[in-house]
């Protein structure tokens, strides 16, 4: 469960959970098996300081899906200053066995004209990166490696550790990132066995087109552990 100390009041209206950007909303699918879970969430929570949590409750697995704002610690000497930032924090805890799960983050498909939109991944990092002449967004999340990784964070089950030589030898054909058209990213997972859970972190930073120290990709960076002790802080 995700922040189960932090207060929270149940939304009143019950809707698509979103991250605005300067390009249009950024959505969230999740499906396992041949099930797609509907866009509205079965409870909508509100979160102190602008924050929300959505849940969706089945026989074969939770999901919860937090939407916060975020404040990356970016060194002023260094990095310029964002426009924005939003996040989110993905969680599933799985009942039954789940043999493919997935994840999507996905902004519209029609972008507005003159956005040009590609890969900006780096080591341990997913992520694409949207730009036209007064605007640059990055969303950013979880590579192949760091969902290894997030085995010895706790933030996965251990034994995905394990993993790193399917990512290394390319062999990973069953679990991955998909970036598809640019436009967002899939994260198809390695199989959950009862009891387990992971979560995922998404990213969203945008800045002036002018700002030449990448500040965005430098945004998109933290782990699902930050995100959350960072919202539970200023919750508190």
């Amino acid at each position: 469960m995700l922040l189960p100390t932090v207060p929270r009041v149940r939304s009143r209206a019950v809707v698509r959970p979103v991250l605005g950007t300067p390009f249009g909303p950024l959505t969230f699918a999740t499906g396992f098996g041949g099930t797609a879970l509907p866009p509205l969430p079965d409870e909508l929570f509100d979160l102190p300081g602008g924050r929300t949590l959505a849940r969706w409750t089945t026989p074969a697995a939770r999901v919860e899906l937090l939407l916060t704002p975020y404040d990356p610690e970016l060194d002023p000497e260094v990095w310029g200053p964002l426009t924005g930032c939003r996040a989110a924090v993905w969680r599933i805890d799985a009942r039954v066995p789940l043999g493919r799960v997935r994840f999507s983050a996905q902004l519209p498909g029609r972008l507005p004209d003159g956005v040009d939109a590609g890969w900006d991944g780096g080591q341990a990092l997913a992520a694409i990166t949207l730009e036209d002449g007064t605007t640059r967004l990055t969303v950013g999340g979880n590579d192949e490696e760091a969902i290894c990784s997030a085995g010895e964070a706790g933030e996965a089950p251990r034994r995905w550790a394990a993993l790193g030589d399917e990512v290394y030898a390319r062999s990973s054909a069953t679990w991955g990132v998909d970036f598809g058209d640019h436009h967002g990213m899939v994260w198809t997972l390695p199989p959950l066995e009862a009891g387990d859970h992971c979560e995922l972190p998404v990213v969203a930073a945008w800045a002036p087109a002018a700002e030449e120290t990448e500040n965005t990709w430098f945004a998109v960076m933290p782990s699902p552990t930050v995100l959350l002790r960072r919202a539970a802080a200023a919750a508190a």
